[in-house]
Parts: structure tokens; C-alpha cells; sequence
């Protein structure tokens, strides 16, 4: 019979899978400290020696780095996805900044879909949070501030929708999150009207996820996307004409 007897699983395994789940679900995120062995020891439950057999176990896993005179750290498994130099040639070229905006419409409109129905009150409560930040940064004339929230909002709502694949190649995308929401509003902060525009398609994506409409929210996040391109697309006709017409000045200033 392919019976054995049962036995009691070691200490170290149980925080071996504890902390594997907690990054798995991202709530321990890549380049965070974990706190000081005994203060860890005792929030487990367990003895020190058992603690660093599954730190060690960990690490030989690659899910757990040390630094020297700093501490341990979760391991930045994601941060390769794309290379700093790959990221920069994106930003520069047309055909990938508009096949990534192809990519964020998509994917964000199912996140949002998803976050209506799936999300915990409490992730709720953390997408209205970012979103009262946005507003309060929206006031300031510096767009820094509001520009870095935008990104922490669509991560927000993305981590709202539960679903572990998804979280994790997005946050393997972070600093191309993050860079195409600088580069996309570096270029549209050109035309006036376009910085309150954005706050209302976030706050129209805000309102259907707090009232868990998952058919407002996805065609909210999808019409945030095309707005996004559109005006890209604009921008990038208007500087095209620019361009044109200072040949044609410098042209009549030569002859």
C-alpha cells in the first residue's frame, strides 16, 4: 500500500513556506529587510538555529540575500526582466512605446475588471488611498509627486486583482511602469488641459472599483489607455510639424 507513517514537519520548513508564500503573494517585495533574527525568531514562533536553517535554505534558493553589516533581504528576483539600457531604447522608439501602451490598455483593463470583483475592502481602501494622494499632489505645480502616485495607483489596483502571475510580471515591469508614466506625461504635460484630464479617468477608475463594477472599471482603465495614446499620438504630430516648420524658418532666414 503507498501509505507512510506520518511525520510532523520540521520547524525551518513551515518558515521556509511561510516566507515563500509571502513573496509569492507580494507582500514581501524584492529589496525589503527582513527585521533582525531575533526579532523574526520570536514574530515565528521559533528558535534561532531553526530560523537560519531556513534563511540559509532560502538563500541557496535565490529567494533571500545577505549584505554584509545590513542584514537579510528578499532577493531582487524580478529586477531582470528588462535591462536599464532595454528600458531606455523603449522609451525612445515609437513602435514600443506604443505597443506598450497596447500592453498596459489590455492588461489593466482585466486588472481593473478583476480588482472590482476580487479585491478585499481593504485592498479597496488602499486603491481610494493612493488615488487622495494623487489629488492632494495634483495641486502642486511640480508633476513629480502626482506622476509617481500614478504609477503606485495602477500597481495598487493590480495587486487588487489576485492573481499571482499577473502581480509579479508587473512588478518585474516596474521601472517600465514607472518610466512609461514619466515619459508619458513629460510629453502630454505639454497641453494644458491634460494633467486634470488624467486625475478624471483616475478618479473615474477609483469610483467603479470602490462601487465593484467590474464593466465600469475595465472600459474606465481602457479609456484612460486610448486618452494616453491619443494624445501621444498628437504630440508626436505636433512636433512633427514643429520640426518641419523650423526648417522652413531657417530656410527664409538664409536666403
Amino acid at each position: 500500500m503507498p501509505f507512510q507513517k506520518v511525520q510532523s514537519e520540521k520547524l525551518s520548513k513551515a518558515v521556509v513556506r511561510q516566507i515563500e508564500l509571502l513573496i509569492l503573494r507580494g507582500i514581501l517585495r524584492p529589496g525589503e529587510r527582513l527585521p533582525a533574527e531575533r526579532e523574526l525568531a520570536d514574530r515565528l514562533g521559533v528558535s534561532r538555529p531553526s530560523l537560519r536553517e531556513a534563511v540559509a535554505e532560502l538563500q541557496d534558493a535565490g529567494l533571500l540575500a545577505s549584505r554584509a553589516g545590513a542584514g537579510i533581504f528578499v532577493a531582487d528576483v524580478l529586477g531582470s526582466a528588462f535591462s536599464p539600457a532595454l528600458t531606455r531604447l523603449f522609451a525612445t522608439h515609437d513602435e514600443a512605446v506604443f505597443d506598450y501602451i497596447g500592453f498596459r490598455r489590455d492588461l489593466e483593463g482585466m486588472a481593473a475588471e478583476r480588482a472590482a470583483v476580487m479585491g478585499s475592502d481593504t485592498d479597496l481602501m488602499v486603491i481610494n488611498k493612493v488615488f487622495q494622494k494623487m489629488e492632494v499632489a495634483h495641486q502642486k505645480r511640480d508633476p513629480s509627486d502626482e506622476a509617481a502616485l500614478d504609477a503606485k495607483f495602477h500597481l495598487a489596483i493590480i495587486e487588487a486583482s489576485h492573481n499571482i502571475v499577473m502581480l509579479h510580471m508587473m512588478r518585474s515591469m516596474f521601472d517600465l511602469l514607472r518610466d512609461g508614466v514619466f515619459y508619458n506625461r513629460q510629453v502630454m504635460f505639454k497641453q494644458r488641459t491634460t494633467r486634470a484630464s488624467l486625475l478624471d479617468q483616475h478618479r473615474a477608475i477609483n469610483v467603479a472599483i470602490q462601487a465593484r463594477d467590474p464593466i465600469a472599471a475595465r472600459a474606465a482603465a481602457t479609456a484612460h489607455m486610448n486618452y494616453v495614446e491619443d494624445a501621444l499620438t498628437a504630440q508626436k504630430k505636433t512636433d512633427e510639424n514643429e520640426a518641419i516648420a523650423k526648417l522652413r524658418f531657417d530656410h527664409e532666414t538664409q536666403s
